[in-house]
């Protein structure tokens, strides 16, 4: 079993996060399949004028064959930039940034909500509670099941000076961003189609407000 590590370097203040995600793969007779996908862009003003752009740039997926060749397991390695734009506030502003992907086996992702569930029509709804968030891409999927993680997960202290996870990047000023390489998605259990899809949780912080913007990229197959 071959282990890659994922680098997440975040620009704009001096940090680099890594993450070391689960991995399926081993040798198989077919090459890999490289996805070039489209990302994506949101603009949204906050109720005291504060506009945030969040953008999803230079997304791609490579999608590798199963190990074994059974159908049962997927891989592939995501790789894109998530990057923050806040303009028009009053005072000190700043933010934290989550990227992470949900996946889906055998169910329509095309909805909205990271924090959604499936109904029992298979559709992704966009509500229902958390569906299984971490922060390693190693998931296990039956039929009608999706789940989420997320890129990041970086030491830090909490309020006792304990060691802490977090998967947010925090920023100051107008501008921030998280960029991520060959980060894997690991699956297994899945005989049926299986897609994944990108997100950006952006929370904005600003004298007066504090708000979340999401951002969701085009959902791909996973084969």
């Amino acid at each position: 079993m071959n282990i890659r590590k994922t680098m997440a370097r975040v620009a704009g203040v001096g940090a680099v996060a890594t993450a070391a995600l689960g991995l399926f793969s081993a040798g198989a007779a077919n090459a890999d399949t490289f996805v070039p996908l489209p990302g994506g862009e949101i603009t949204k003003t906050l109720s005291d004028g504060t506009v945030v752009t969040v953008k999803l740039v230079g997304e791609s997926a490579l999608i590798s064959p199963s190990m074994g060749s059974t159908p049962v397991h997927r891989n592939a390695w995501v790789s894109g930039s998530a990057q923050v734009e806040l303009s028009g506030a009053n005072g000190e502003v700043g933010g934290k940034i989550r990227p992470g992907y949900v996946v889906g086996c055998q169910v329509n992702i095309d909805g909205g909500g990271v924090e959604g569930g499936v109904s029992a029509s298979g559709k992704w709804e966009g509500n229902g509670g958390d569906v299984g968030a971490s922060t390693g891409g190693a998931l296990s999927l039956g039929p009608g099941q999706a789940a989420k993680f997320y890129l990041l997960d970086r030491e830090v202290a909490d309020d006792y000076g304990n060691e802490d996870h977090s998967g947010k990047n925090t920023f100051k000023g107008t501008h921030g961003s998280v960029t991520w390489a060959d980060s894997t998605i690991g699956l297994s259990g899945c005989g049926g189609y299986a897609q994944a899809r990108a997100f950006v949780q952006v929370q904005v912080e600003t004298d007066n407000i504090m708000s979340w913007v999401t951002l969701w990229g085009a959902p791909f197959s996973l084969g």
